[in-house]
């Protein structure tokens, strides 16, 4: 790990305190212009997102009926009936948002794995980035304000699902996150700069509460008329 990394780690509540859960469930709600462009229906109703921190699942309830949830894993997503009743499923999901661009029509199922995906990514911030084949190097620094912060550049192997290979995370003075860049390669690759804020302390680690992702322009920074997703999140449990 880079020196920085070791601080961001600790700041965050470091690895012991990361080793000892395994799982985090949470209340979000969510929304944005993101998918109005997808054909969904997005509403202001809290759901309840269950991730294991440590291998890549998740599954998001409800999820288009009070009986229904989503399930993600890289290699399959699912619709199902709280009692388990498959009700549609995809294996390979990736593959299928070959070609898509950002105002391709999603179904559940795309969807089931977007949420799975991004939202994995989020909740196990920054800690994924000591997971076995991710790279990790200190690129240069950002001014915002009259902050400089500090920025840390991920590659990410393809074992791992998530917005796109090549990430850039930004720490403030605290070593808290202030701001995630990506591709959203789900969506054609367009380049999305998400702000973030609003830490609360569970159990001795450390996330923020409050996602707000923008279209980036090409002067890297984000452009404040195109919020493309929106979440809150509330009642973090770690176990």
């Amino acid at each position: 790990m880079t020196d920085l990394l070791d601080d961001v780690i600790a700041a965050h509540g470091g690895m012991e305190a990361w080793r000892r859960v395994r799982t985090v469930d949470a209340d979000i709600v969510s929304g944005g212009g993101f998918f109005a462009l997808k054909g969904i229906d997005q509403d202001a109703d809290t759901r309840r997102i269950s991730i294991s921190l440590h291998e890549q699942r998740a599954s998001l309830h409800p999820y288009g009926a009070p009986d229904q949830l989503s399930v993600f894993t890289p290699d399959r997503v699912a619709v199902e009936t709280l009692d388990g009743r498959v009700l549609g499923e995809r294996f390979a999901p990736r593959d299928s948002f070959a070609g898509h661009q950002m105002s391709t029509l999603w179904d559940p199922l795309h969807r089931a794995y977007f949420n799975g995906e991004a939202l994995w990514t989020y909740f196990t911030t920054p800690f994924l980035l000591t997971m076995p084949g991710v790279a990790v190097e200190e690129a240069d620094a950002w001014q915002e304000g009259e902050e400089s912060w500090r920025v840390l550049r991920a590659r990410f192997p393809g074992a791992i699902e998530t917005h796109s290979q090549t990430q850039d995370f930004y720490f403030g003075p605290d070593l808290m996150l202030r701001r995630h860049d990506y591709q959203v390669n789900v969506a054609g690759g367009f380049p999305a700069a998400q702000l973030v804020s609003d830490y609360v302390a569970v159990e001795g680690l450390r996330l923020p509460t409050r996602r707000r992702a923008y279209v980036r322009g090409p002067d890297r920074q984000p452009v404040r008329e195109m919020l493309m997703v929106w979440i809150d999140i509330a009642n973090v449990r770690f176990e």
